[in-house]
């Protein structure tokens, strides 16, 4: 009896670290398939963005000067 009481244990303890590792490794697929679908997703939408364009002056605004502890560059 002793002996058929440890082996339904034993089975059953196997049976819930199958459950338990199945689950973990389902949940680590899942994750990685939403990272994956949200990264193609960034990646297509960063290609469908415009380019904003600066536009520049003809004449430069910038100043240079030392004042005697280093050169400032004011842009």
């Amino acid at each position: 009896m002793q002996n058929i009481r440890s082996f339904f244990v034993i089975a059953t303890a196997i049976a819930l670290l199958a459950a338990a590792a199945l689950l973990t490794a389902s949940l680590t697929i899942a994750f990685m398939g939403t990272l994956a679908i949200l990264s193609i997703g960034k990646m297509l939408s960063s290609k469908l963005k415009p380019v904003p364009v600066r536009a520049k002056n003809k004449q430069s605004d910038m100043r240079i000067w030392n004042d005697g502890r280093g050169t400032i560059i004011d842009m």
